[in-house]
């Protein structure tokens, strides 16, 4: 079994983007690859480790608060009446000590003065809490509105990206700027902000009493602000790359963890449950390293001031002593200091500590921020035209398409179709048949050549006019939590319920539906985890069949099901075809016997076309996969 440093190599190599590396450089990792076709998994590209530019990130995050700012004038005016109430509370103490407590004029104390002079501190005391109370309120409602327009922003965002997004981005690590990058974001929105607000407001204005309490004392403080502020940013900028690192290496664990439990029956078949579990715990490791990094940084910022703190606090209470003693400071002024120089360094271990709540929130931010600055898909040209109604003439011609610039998968290729007219692609798996079927989608634009449908340039067709006008039945079924009513009424949202149970005939998947426990209203959760492979992708079939698009795509649609069933599915085929271009791709030659031209791709090039019967008579390739094998390597 390969050793942990090897497996740790070649994790690397396969999240190498998303595998935690703090500073500039990371694992790094061979770049997207073409893979099989669309749907292969392409390595990710992931983002830079650091924040690239920190201001415009803090910047995009405040613009989520704009809808709020009356909100946000109200919990900052609540700061500040928060703050002065705390300051006023504080130097109280002098007048009620030197007036009531141990008079400056040599009198005795005034207990009905001191119980006076306590009940207007607690007055005042209480007015700050009152506040402090509507500000966390009203900063949490910010806070969550703020976060809400950010998911609704993010998924919209992923609705409006290309295939080719996906193809080299990790489920999992996408779900993990949703969730754990935007929760990040969500503390600071709510607490962080205001903190350092109220920090830097009770540093100023602690500052100014103490200078207005004693000069000489202030110095001292003044003399230890610089030592408390480089050992604070010394801390933080190793704070922050920590941070940055823990970030990744979390959405490299959840990339790993989805596709782990996607894929669980793959990885019991072949018995890699002790890989999976080794394989996880060194992404874990990782992770729970660059946790202990950025957490044993972020919390060593309040010992380490806490510890100057005293320093100052140690060092203001000698020589304040002294002065009482050889100056005649008043006991109150020195009372009142010594809470003042606590105070002050109270303001600077919150805005210490909140450091390592900001970086990790900017970036939990920049990951999302990276989702949203992606190109979504082309726009439609100002000339597009809608094609209503669209008759499916489909003619490629002369098409070179590579996934990559620098690898060509598909090479000059020329074919049409006409409504009616069944197309099969055949040939060995990377040949690129998958890879012509999304070029007529647009899931990718080529680089050559031209694809048009009934004469008009497919790229000038509205995207939203094409793909409405092309169904398709993949290998890979996919259902929707929701009703097997409402699962192939996903094709044609207007469809009646007559025209469900239609298709579901059409589809030979009325039988079954009739015998589950609801029949058409049964739920469906898990992506149809009740029922068999085969059911899953008669449901597709017939959400393909509800469908009115004259253009119908089958990639392997009936792979998943037994022969007998395939005969069936292939009766309704032939009454959903009759009509409609259709775009066939198979491994079981059996099933493409009665296309009326079947194209052999070798290498991304048409070797051969015709039909059937033509194909074998030349004696070829088709011939020899005929002839040879019932299915393709």
């Amino acid at each position: 079994m390969m050793d942990r440093e090897k497996r740790r190599q070649s994790l690397k190599r396969r999240y190498g983007n998303r595998m935690a590396a703090y500073g500039g450089k990371g694992p790094g990792g061979p770049g997207p690859g073409p893979g099989h076709g669309p749907g292969g998994r392409r390595r990710a590209q992931g983002p830079k480790r650091m924040p690239k530019n920190a201001k415009q990130t803090v910047k995009r995050l405040l613009s989520y608060l704009n809808e709020d700012k009356g909100k946000m004038g109200l919990a900052f005016f609540c700061v500040i009446v928060n703050t002065v109430a705390t300051l006023a509370g504080s130097y109280l103490l002098r007048p009620i000590i030197n007036t009531y407590i141990v008079p400056t004029d040599g009198s005795r104390g005034d207990a009905a003065g001191l119980l006076r002079g306590l009940f207007v501190m607690a007055a005042v005391y209480l007015a700050g809490v009152v506040t402090n109370y509507f500000q966390a309120k009203v900063m949490l409602t910010v806070a969550q509105n703020a976060l809400k327009k950010l998911r609704d922003d993010l998924f919209v965002k992923l609705q409006s990206l290309p295939v080719r997004y996906y193809d080299t981005n990790a489920n999992g690590d996408i779900m993990s700027r949703f969730t754990n990058d935007v929760d990040t974001i969500g503390n600071m929105l709510s607490s962080t902000l205001v903190q350092l607000f109220s920090g830097a407001l009770s540093l100023v204005g602690t500052f100014a009493l103490m200078v207005y309490t004693n000069i000489y004392l202030t110095v001292i403080t003044v003399v230890m602000i610089p030592v408390m502020m480089k050992a604070g940013g010394g801390v933080a900028r190793r704070s922050q790359k920590y941070f940055s690192a823990q970030q990744y290496s979390l959405g490299a664990l959840n990339g790993y963890i989805e596709e782990t439990i996607t894929g669980q029956k793959v990885v019991k078949v072949f018995c890699h449950e002790d890989v999976a579990k080794e394989e996880f715990k060194i992404l874990n490791d990782e992770l729970r390293d660059n946790q202990v990094k950025a957490q044993f940084f972020g919390g060593i910022m309040g010992p380490v001031m806490g510890n100057l703190s005293q320093v100052n606090y140690s060092l203001t209470a000698c020589v304040g002593g002294l002065l009482c003693v050889l100056k005649g400071f008043d006991v109150g002024g020195l009372t009142v200091f010594l809470n003042f120089s606590r105070q002050f360094s109270r303001p600077i271990n919150e805005i210490s500590m909140q450091v390592s709540n900001v970086f990790s929130a900017l970036a939990g931010a920049e990951r999302v921020f990276q989702v949203m600055d992606e190109k979504t898909e082309p726009e439609d040209e100002p000339d597009a035209k809608r094609l209503s109604p669209m008759e499916g003439h489909v003619v490629l011609e002369d098409v070179t398409f590579g996934y990559v610039p620098e690898k060509t998968i598909l090479k000059h290729i020329s074919l049409y179709a006409k409504p009616g007219q069944k197309i099969a692609f055949v040939g060995s798996t990377g040949a690129g048949k998958t890879t012509i079927t999304n070029l007529v989608n647009r899931f990718y634009d080529i680089q050559s050549g031209r694809i048009t449908i009934d004469g008009v340039d497919i790229r000038k067709i509205p995207m939203g006019n094409l793909r409405e006008n092309i169904a398709m039945v993949l290998q890979d079924t996919h259902l929707f939590t929701g009703t097997v009513r409402e699962n192939i009424r996903y094709g044609r949202l207007d469809a009646t319920d007559e025209e469900v149970i239609q298709a579901a005939k059409t589809a030979s998947a009325h039988s079954f539906i009739m015998r589950l426990p609801k029949g058409y209203d049964t739920m469906l959760e898990g992506d149809g985890a009740n029922l068999s492979q085969g059911q899953r992708q008669l449901l597709n079939i017939a959400r393909a069949a509800i469908s009115k698009a004259p253009i119908l795509i089958l990639d392997e649609a009936t792979s998943s099901v037994d022969t007998r069933t395939e005969r069936h599915i292939e009766h309704g085929m032939d009454r959903l075809m009759a009509d409609r271009t259709t775009f066939v791709i198979a491994h079981r030659l059996s099933t493409v016997r009665n296309a009326n031209a079947i194209m052999v791709l070798e290498n991304g090039e048409i070797v051969e076309r015709g039909d059937h019967d033509e194909l074998l008579d030349q004696k070829g390739r088709y011939y020899q996969l005929y002839t040879g094998l019932s299915e393709l390597d």
